[in-house]
């Protein structure tokens, strides 16, 4: 991240001020997904290439064929225009007329007396025209009129000479380069195949890289990603072997730390049996009274922290109905005297870690239960979120210490202090279950004066 801020930084430094609306607009509107990027790489070069190809190979060698077929049928019109001149025809033209067709391929009619049409406007595309009409005033320098509009596959040609006005119509191909829509065809379906040669490569090059992703994604909802292999290119193939080892690791050091608080837990109870036993056996005098509420202290605590430090031990993704969680957790407060109430929106059932939520969602009613006489859940069901909001009016948290209070065993001297059996680790439990899920907890200002707890996790 580094690297591309300091990038950043490097091309709004060198980069005019009047061009950095243009870059910041690039920016929002240009893909952000790496295949599509990967894609415009190897497209827009291609296609910039084909543009400056087609403009200048294609215009040069269009003006040229044309120049070279118009000259040659100009040349011919020219050519019976002298004969016409200079040596004496039948009323009809008629020899004229056959030399025209059967030599020259044009078809010819002589008028007398004629005049030239006015002119016709001139089409979008003139480069027939144009090479036309330069013709003309070259070798003819006579009154002209030109059709070329339309499609149809003749040339009309109209040249007034002395009183008469000779009409030529020429086939289009022989003025003008008509087949050059084949090097374009080449061209476009020779891109085409490429293009879809370089989807496929790409697709193959890109799908090992979500499929890391993904893993990455998953393992940090705590989700398992067993079935994840490396493939693909070396340095993808590298960074997911990298990956594996990482999640072998993070796995090996909470198996570890689960394991050895397992024989912590264990010897601590044993000691703590011990005792009881003996308390027991003192028998009920008014000086152990302090003692046995310690042992029983003690035995909170010790099951509050195993409780936090198992909070993301393993376990498989299943379905729980948000309704069935609530309603419950709505019977439980009301055996307090207390009111909750909730409204579902969204799906009802959801993906999660039914054990491990159902107890973040406890602690967090349980925190109100204790300080609040009133509580309200709205649960909105996205396609990408879950979000819980637990609203109550209780005396609150202090915003300075609304995140201290997620620290484990982190007590507050005023407003929500903890009571006697309390062990500080509710609020911390309930955060570490959210991260495990890819979420978080966090705590604002209520509107119902109390405190505010807001659950986020991926849906």
């Amino acid at each position: 991240m580094a690297l591309f801020d300091t990038l950043k930084r490097d091309m709004d430094r060198f980069t005019l001020p009047g061009w950095r609306p243009l870059t910041r607009w690039l920016r929002r509107r240009l893909p952000t997904g790496l295949y599509t990027r990967s894609l415009l790489i190897v497209i827009l070069p291609m296609l910039l290439l084909q543009t400056v190809v087609a403009a200048v190979f294609m215009e040069r060698h269009w003006r040229m064929v044309t120049e070279r077929l118009s000259e040659g049928t100009v040349r011919d019109i020219a050519s019976i225009i002298e004969v016409i001149k200079s040596y004496p025809q039948d009323s009809n033209y008629d020899a004229i007329t056959g030399i025209a067709g059967n030599a020259l391929n044009l078809t010819i009619a002589v008028e007398e007396n004629g005049q030239l049409p006015p002119p016709r406007p001139r089409p979008f595309f003139s480069l027939l025209d144009d090479v036309l009409a330069d013709q003309i005033n070259r070798q003819i320098q006579m009154p002209f009129w030109i059709d070329t509009v339309g499609d149809s596959r003749l040339v009309e040609i109209r040249i007034k000479f002395d009183s008469r006005v000779l009409r030529v119509f020429a086939r289009r191909g022989s003025t003008y380069a008509s087949n050059t829509h084949i090097f374009l065809v080449w061209m476009i379906g020779t891109a085409l195949v490429l293009v879809g040669i370089s989807i496929l490569f790409l697709r193959g090059q890109i799908r090992p890289i979500l499929t890391l992703a993904q893993a990455a994604e998953s393992f940090g909802k705590g989700q398992s990603t067993e079935g994840f292999s490396p493939r693909g290119a070396d340095e993808i193939r590298r960074a997911g072997l990298a990956f594996i080892q990482m999640r072998e690791r993070i796995e090996r050091q909470m198996e570890q730390r689960t394991t050895m608080l397992a024989g912590i837990s264990h010897d601590l109870r044993t000691i703590l049996t011990r005792f009881r036993l003996q308390l027991a056996l003192a028998g009920d005098k008014p000086e152990l009274t302090g003692m046995s509420q310690d042992v029983e202290d003690m035995q909170s605590m010790l099951e509050g922290y195993l409780a936090f430090a198992k909070s993301q031990a393993e376990e498989d993704f299943g379905e729980l109905r948000l309704s069935e969680l609530l309603g419950k957790l709505q019977s439980d407060f009301a055996l307090q005297g207390k009111t909750m109430t909730y409204e579902i929106e969204g799906e009802d059932e959801i993906a999660v870690r039914p054990n491990a939520f159902a107890r973040l969602v406890g602690n967090l009613v349980s925190n109100s239960e204790r300080y609040a006489n009133n509580l309200h859940v709205d649960a909105r069901h996205s396609a990408k979120w879950l979000t819980l909001t637990l609203d109550d009016d209780g005396p609150g948290v202090p915003p300075e210490a609304r995140e201290d209070v997620f620290k484990p065993f982190y007590r507050l001297d005023e407003a929500r202090n903890l009571n006697a059996s309390g062990t500080g680790l509710g609020l911390a439990i309930a955060r570490d279950i959210a991260r495990a899920h890819g979420g978080n907890v966090t705590l604002a200002e209520s509107p119902q004066g109390g405190l505010r707890a807001v659950v986020r996790i991926p849906a």
